[in-house]
């Protein structure tokens, strides 16, 4: 259990079910001509766990003095697992994970896509070490990695199948899967702010210049509200000139309330937030959120199929 935990494997599972609603929920449904059989987007999905695994593990390994404040029950490294150990660990997931990258991308005749894993490996590692103590640019290297782990679900299995024939056809679907990836990066972006705030004690004392910490909290709550409306204001758009019109009920209903609801509860709560426990509950929903914003593919998928 110790080594799940040091691995997020909560975190992990969420990241590989939003590829599989991707492919099973969506681009499998409509019958789009995909390049990937079944083995090879499961080791797509192996191979970008594997490297989010690793991105934890050094994570917390440049972060053991901090989370012993901020969070000393959760610390593994030092512990229950030595540091030596961890970093093996992390050597261990980010080649398997790059190796098996290598792999997928010589077996659908794109040697290069490979080195997007290695791009991403890359940017956890320098996130870990060096890019979260600036502020605000830590958060969005980290939002970037997961709007991308949409992003590369296009790149390896709509792509290499996109010829003149069809390329209209397949850039719509890969403008929705990027539509997605930018849902998932102002949430997790706004999110990532919203855990700043929670460790700000542990961060002072580590030296470290989020945004929480260099304008204060209380400035931190008010930007996260703003923030938050940014995708209220464009799901409310999207729902009104394009479901409505479509006469998607399901779907728009489905939104607004699993959605669009939440994320006004948040930005209201956040205004006036004060408590750890406070930031720590709209993190949780913040995640939540995610989830079911993810499901609403496969939602619109067979709404569209059987037209309401």
């Amino acid at each position: 259990m110790t080594f799940l935990n040091l691995i997020r494997y909560r975190n992990l599972l969420l990241l590989a079910f939003m590829q599989l609603i991707f492919r099973f929920g969506y681009l499998e449904i409509v019958k789009i001509p995909l390049s990937m059989w079944h083995w090879q987007y499961f080791l797509l999905i192996l191979c970008t766990t594997l490297i989010a695994a690793g991105g934890y593990v050094i994570n917390d390994i440049f972060d053991q003095e901090t989370d012993s404040i901020n969070k000393p029950e959760k610390v593994c490294i030092g512990t229950k697992i030595s540091e030596e150990l961890a970093y093996k660990i992390y050597a261990g997931l980010t080649i398997a994970g790059v190796g098996i990258g290598f792999i997928l991308s010589n077996s659908i005749q794109h040697p290069n896509f490979a080195g997007l894993y290695v791009l991403i490996a890359i940017l956890l590692y320098l996130y870990s070490s060096t890019l979260k103590k600036i502020a605000v640019f830590g958060n969005i290297v980290v939002a970037l990695v997961l709007g991308f782990s949409v992003i590369i679900i296009g790149i390896f299995d709509i792509y290499p199948n996109t010829f003149p024939i069809n390329q209209q056809l397949m850039s719509l679907h890969f403008s929705i899967l990027f539509g997605y990836a930018k849902f998932a990066f102002i949430i997790n972006f706004i999110r990532e702010i919203v855990k700043d705030i929670e460790d700000i004690k542990g961060d002072k004392l580590d030296k470290l210049s989020t945004l929480p910490i260099v304008i204060g909290t209380k400035n931190t709550t008010k930007i996260v509200s703003v923030l938050i409306l940014i995708p209220i204001l464009f799901l409310l758009y999207y729902c009104d000139i394009y479901l409505m019109s479509s006469k998607l009920i399901y779907t728009t209903l489905y939104i607004l309330f699993l959605v669009v609801a939440p994320l006004q509860y948040c930005a209201i709560k956040i205004w006036n937030a004060t408590e750890k426990k406070d930031f720590q509950h709209i993190s949780t929903i913040l995640k939540w959120i995610l989830f079911f914003g993810i499901i609403s593919i496969t939602v619109l998928t067979f709404n569209i199929k059987y037209n309401g």
